[in-house]
């Protein structure tokens, strides 16, 4: 039975095949506006938040009665890695995190298994325990923020039940207004009073203070908007647009809407450019075709461009898959190699009709030649993305797109190389002029003085086969000396985007207020100060609280008095640096007018987030002993030059003031200790005792002292307290009142107290290589720790690991698959173990592109080295493969490796200009400029290696002699 030849198959059903041409590119450009708009992957979040109040309590009280509870119940949830927490008076907070490696589908049930255990627990808590309140949300990502700016209590009075009805009695009374409030009729003496009379009665915003946002130096209400999975981003950001303009003309006179987060402009900027740079990279693609094929021979190559991506934008829609940050720049990576085919395939068809071949028999010789070793080599070049596509962490996750659109781009632009290829080279490749230039040269194409010069290299190299390997392996080893030493190491490279975020911390147990007074001083900066106003495009502050998850990698934070958050709008990314440079010179700056808080200004992250750069964890139980080691940390880390803004994400004492109660004088004047308790916090913070009922909304009525009496800790001894007898003594009578200080916040990692200390970079020095600095030298610290203490290494070292090695543990899968197509292809152990060398000598060209440019080596270009080595396997397994099948034909050994080489030559470094060239728009990207260059740099210096030190190494490996010098025992290769 003769096999199928897709390629003659095509030729004979032409009007078939330009049917499908059609359909196809319609169905793709109509995909391609059906397709999801993102600015980043959909990502699970593996993180759960339980918040518990429990009013009054201290900090230790909260870790012991309710934090310890929670923590020791979830400690067998499953899938669970870390379980952190934050007890601080009054409030707990348990963040649940699941190892980096659970299953997408395993989320939603381990989350299910926290909630059932909270529930199991929760009649154990102490009485006046509010909660838990279980946050399994954490991870919605908003596309937009908008933020809005501008200058009754009922009882159950019964019912009548009659023989036929129920009929409800319902007593008026409840508050409608403030008159109302004010209103109330008091009784005292015999005499009535109202309300109004002996208490201000006013209307004004929760005090003490809640977290609020503020925008432009206003008080706001924030509106956030999350999208569906799969959705348009634009689309939804055009009809929010158009809905707010409708708003912003039926509000009131002084009210005004603001765009806080514009997630889909930013995603409409990233379409463009991604648009503009894949156009481009289309443009260096064709130049490089049209320039060594010819204009009709690189009219062919040209044509299977759009082809493919049609039909790759198709399948992505059938697949569910969005326009996003990792699928854009995987589709431009994808470009420069989705080309190969139908050069290879249209460059065997020029060859054959130049040696006289009819046009049908030459277009369909390419399948029966190539087609095999072709797939063979897309899907090593495919397999090379593997440990990207089945890694099982975050950084997988979010890179998986990567692996999911390059290899559907290459699978399809193999089946247009064997089955439209052949199509349109045989309407558009002129057989004549094709046999006139054939003549010109004789009837050997390689005989032309070009491929005469690269026999004579290729025979070099093949005679000095020795020489060539021993200078390949020096190289090797001395790139592998240059990554480890020369180059620096990144997890993921800062965002793009024009916002930085500024983060305000106080001193452990500051008032909110005091917050507030800090975030106005810096919003006046920003508004007044003319060298930072013109860099100001908006800007909203978030005081108590972190912004809402307005970017999917943003390291939230959550409840906190004494912590503020800016998040500003730059015009620019020059803009940004600046403003960046400026605030970081005035909160260093000597005058010490920021020295009571600590201030961090930072870019958006990229990748999962990771928060500070430089961390290192210090654990252990005892409070004092894990003060101290922290102190030894934060010094060694503070000697280091690269580092700065060294500091504790807790350790420091809060401010209390202790009432040692007189329990015999308190009974005898009628006085408990519930009842003193009840009174103060009446007294100072106030207590909602009924609420005022507007249209849908519930507004508490809440009482309280005057404001002298609230906000003066020198009247606390000469506050009156109720007594049982209905006089009133002061505070001083019945307690003795005394200050000192407490744990404000005890930060727990797995049930032991931990205090990270934490750091930015000073410079351009990568965290990971500051962390290796730094990690030897606390062996000192570690030594003299007490039993049961640890220090351990934390922030983007700890991140990237986790993400690296999620990609070792595949690699072994990758390595099985590509030496199985090897061996299906080769059939051979010993040309299998050939190709396979070849692999890693693109760390060669890799070493010297990140040095000479620059270059940290990241996550992504991690992902970029890996692939790299498949794109080498292919070029390798199709020059291995021709050697072979010339051997066959009866040719002798020197004469196959050599005479395969020339011939392989020209499609061989064409595919390669036309991948190294089409990743030139990649390298302006912050995000994806390490990984194109390391793949330009890698396959600049295998591509070369390939056509010469692959021969050597043919040859020495099969002990391949010249045919015009005789041996003793002479030996051709084997099969193996």
């Amino acid at each position: 039975m003769t096999p199928l030849n897709l390629s003659e198959w095509a030729l004979r059903h032409r009007a078939m095949v330009a049917y499908l041409i059609v359909v196809l590119m319609v169905g793709g450009v109509l995909s391609y506006f059906k397709l999801g708009r993102a600015e980043d992957p959909d990502f699970t979040f593996k993180a759960m938040v339980v918040r518990t109040l429990w009013p009054g309590a201290t900090a230790r009280e909260v870790e012991q009665q309710v934090t310890e509870r929670i923590e020791k119940k979830l400690q067998d949830t499953p899938w669970v890695d870390v379980i952190r927490s934050n007890s601080k008076a009054g409030e707990s907070l348990v963040f649940i995190i699941l190892k980096d490696y659970t299953p997408k589908k395993g989320v939603p049930e381990a989350w299910y298994e926290v909630r059932k255990k909270i529930g199991d627990i929760k009649h154990t808590f102490p009485a006046g325990v509010q909660g838990p309140f279980i946050n399994d949300e954490f991870g919605d990502t908003f596309i937009n923020i908008f933020a809005l700016t501008g200058d009754g209590l009922m009882a159950p009075a019964g019912f009548f039940e009659t023989a036929s009805d129920r009929v409800r009695l319902r007593v008026s009374g409840q508050f409608s207004s403030l008159d109302s409030i004010r209103g109330i009729g008091l009784q005292s003496g015999g005499r009535l009073f109202r309300l109004g009379d002996i208490a201000t009665v006013s209307r004004g915003f929760v005090d003490p203070p809640a977290p609020r946002m503020r925008v432009q130096g206003q008080d706001a209400i924030g509106i956030a908007i999350a999208m569906n999975r799969g959705g348009d981003v634009i689309a939804l950001g055009d009809k929010l647009r158009g809905e707010v303009a409708r708003l912003q003309r039926d509000l009131p006179q002084g009210i005004d809407i603001h765009v806080v987060a514009d997630q889909p402009e930013i995603v409409r900027q990233s379409i463009t450019l991604f648009m503009s740079s894949l156009a481009e990279a289309i443009v260096i693609v064709l130049t490089v075709s049209f320039l060594s094929l010819g204009l009709r021979t690189g009219a062919v190559v040209a044509l299977s461009i759009p082809l493919v991506l049609a039909m790759t934008f198709l399948l992505m829609a059938a697949f569910g898959m969005d326009l996003q940050r990792i699928s854009l720049g995987a589709l431009i990576i994808a470009l420069g190699l989705l080309v190969d085919d139908a050069i290879i395939a249209v460059e065997m068809m020029v060859v054959k009709m130049e040696q006289g071949w009819d046009r049908f028999r030459a277009a369909t010789f390419a399948y029966t030649s190539t087609a095999f070793p072709m797939l063979t080599g897309t899907l090593i070049t495919a397999a090379g993305f593997t440990p990207v596509g089945f890694a099982r962490s975050g950084a997988g996750e979010y890179t998986f797109s990567i692996f999911a659109v390059v290899t559907i781009a290459l699978l399809v632009s193999w089946v247009v190389a064997v089955v439209f290829t052949p199509y349109l080279g045989y309407r558009i490749l002129d057989h004549k002029k094709l046999l006139a230039k054939a003549q010109q040269h004789g009837e050997d194409l390689y005989a032309m003085p070009f491929y005469r010069r690269v026999r004579a290299s290729v025979e070099w190299c093949v005679r000095r086969r020795w020489p060539v390997i021993s200078a390949t392996l020096l190289a090797f080893v001395l790139s592998l000396v240059a990554l480890n030493v020369g180059v620096q190491k990144q997890f993921f490279p800062a965002s793009s985007r024009p916002e930085l975020l500024v983060d305000l911390w106080l001193p452990q147990g500051a008032s909110l207020k005091a917050t507030e007074a800090q975030t106005g001083k810096l919003e006046q900066m920003l508004l007044t100060e003319p060298e930072m106003a013109k860099s100001v495009k908006n800007f909203a502050a978030y005081a108590g609280n972190g912004s809402a998850r307005f970017y999917l990698p943003l390291d939230q934070q959550l409840f906190n008095d004494n912590f503020a958050q800016f998040v500003i709008t730059t015009h620019d990314l020059q803009a940004r640096e600046d403003l960046k440079q400026r605030l970081e010179l005035r909160f260093a700056a000597e005058d010490g007018e920021w020295s009571l808080l600590h201030a961090r200004v930072l870019r958006l992250e990229n990748g999962p987030p990771v928060g500070y750069p430089v961390q290192f964890r210090v654990s252990g139980e005892d409070l004092t002993e894990l003060q101290r080691a922290a102190e030894e940390v934060a010094a060694t880390m503070r000697a280091n030059p690269h580092v700065k803004g060294v500091n504790f994400d807790w350790s420091e004492m809060g401010k209390t003031v202790a009432l040692d109660i007189d329990q015999d004088r308190a009974r005898a004047l009628g006085v408990s200790t519930q009842e003193l308790s009840t009174s103060l916090n009446l007294l100072l913070s106030g207590m909602s005792i009924t609420q005022l009922r507007e249209g849908d909304q519930l507004i508490d009525v809440v009482v309280r002292a005057a404001g002298d009496e609230r906000q003066r800790i020198s009247a606390l001894a000469d506050i009156n307290i109720r007594t049982s007898s209905g006089r009133t003594v002061p505070l001083a009578q019945v307690a003795k009142i005394r200050y000192e200080l407490e744990a404000g916040l005890i930060s727990r990692r797995n049930r032991l107290p931990t205090i990270t200390v934490r750091a930015d970079i000073r410079d351009n020095t990568q965290a990971p290589v500051v962390s290796a600095q730094i990690d030897p030298q606390l062996d000192q610290v570690r030594e003299h720790l007490p039993p049961g203490f640890r220090i351990e290494l934390g922030g983007a070292t700890e991140e990237a690991a986790k993400g690296e090695d999620s990609i070792k543990a595949v690699m072994p899968l990758m390595l099985v698959g590509v030496i199985t197509l090897l061996m299906i292809q080769l059939q051979s152990v010993g040309r299998t173990v050939l190709v396979l060398l070849t692999a890693p000598l693109g760390l060669i060209g890799v070493a010297i592109a990140l040095l000479v440019f620059q270059m940290p080596f990241g996550f992504v270009a991690n992902l970029g080295v890996i692939a790299l080595s498949g794109m080498i396997m292919r070029n390798s397994v199709i020059l291995v493969d021709q050697i072979e099948q010339d051997e066959k034909a009866g040719k002798p050994t020197w004469e196959a490796i050599v005479g395969s080489t020339v011939r392989r030559f020209r499609p061989i470094m064409l595919t390669a200009a036309a991948s190294i060239l089409a990743m030139i728009p990649l390298t302006r990207s912050v995000f994806w400029g390490p990984m194109a260059v390391a793949i330009m740099g890698g396959l600049i210096v295998a591509t070369l290696l390939t056509l010469l030190f692959l021969p050597a190494l043919y040859a020495a490996w099969y002990r391949v002699r010249p045919v015009n010098i005789p041996a003793a025992t002479p030996q051709s290769a084997s099969s193996g």
